[in-house]
């Protein structure tokens, strides 16, 4: 792949995975601060600015790196916005609604980006090339985002909906191995796949278990797109 190539390539992914990781980061901060922990307001991460929630391993080295080795995905993270649960009203009904504030925000980003898609669909010309690949990332960006977060599993967004949802003791017990679940999560869905690649072994556990879940979240955004299309 050539300079070129690269240059335009992480111009058509720079703003949507920026997108993407603010929102849903803000999305957390605001529901938070709504349901009475104002953690992430004092801390100025209730913001659209993307300076505050980029993490330069998680949000530029690491897609970035991804994006040069032709990697079949795109893996990347924010700084999570600082939430203290125990401030919540009703800490753990209030922790779920939190939890699930990010991916809801990446489903409406999803259709924004529909949006754009169908205002700018047949482009014949350069920038209208430029915003259309833009709409196409922008919502597959944030349909697998919202899907990979929903994974019941710590430290994901699902897996914070599953703490709020065990018994007490198994809550605690799940919580207190969150690191180690974490680094076997990442090597399962980031080092094998890499690994194996290079050894031309197709592994890709990510998209088999959530292949389907964002092509239902597509079909969804599609179908209500082409019913309010309908209805105009």
């Amino acid at each position: 792949m050539d300079a070129n190539a690269i240059a335009y390539l992480a111009s058509v992914w720079v703003l949507p995975v920026l997108l993407a990781v603010t929102l849903h980061e803000v999305a957390h901060g605001l529901v938070a601060d709504r349901l009475g922990d104002d953690t992430a307001r004092r801390a100025g991460r209730v913001t659209l600015n993307p300076i505050k929630h980029i993490d330069l391993v998680g949000t530029i080295l690491l897609p970035g790196l991804l994006l040069a080795l032709g990697a079949p995905f795109l893996f990347g993270f924010a700084k999570p916005v600082p939430v203290n649960f125990s401030r919540l009203r009703r800490p753990r009904r209030d922790g779920i609604l939190v939890a699930l504030a990010g991916p809801a925000a990446n489903i409406v980003l999803a259709c924004l980006g529909m949006l754009l898609l169908n205002l700018v669909r047949g482009p014949s010309d350069s920038l209208g090339l430029w915003l259309y690949d833009n709409a196409v990332n922008l919502i597959l960006i944030n349909v697998w985002l919202a899907a990979f977060n929903l994974l019941p599993v710590p430290p994901l967004d699902g897996g914070r909906v599953l703490l709020g949802l065990l018994p007490a003791p198994f809550a605690a017990l799940v919580a207190s191995r969150e690191r180690q679940i974490a680094l076997l999560l990442l090597a399962l869905i980031l080092l094998l796949p890499l690994l194996l690649s290079r050894l031309g072994i197709n592994f890709n556990p990510i998209h088999w278990i959530l292949g389907p879940v964002v092509r239902g979240f597509l079909t969804v955004i599609e179908t209500l797109f082409l019913f309010v299309g309908a209805a105009a």
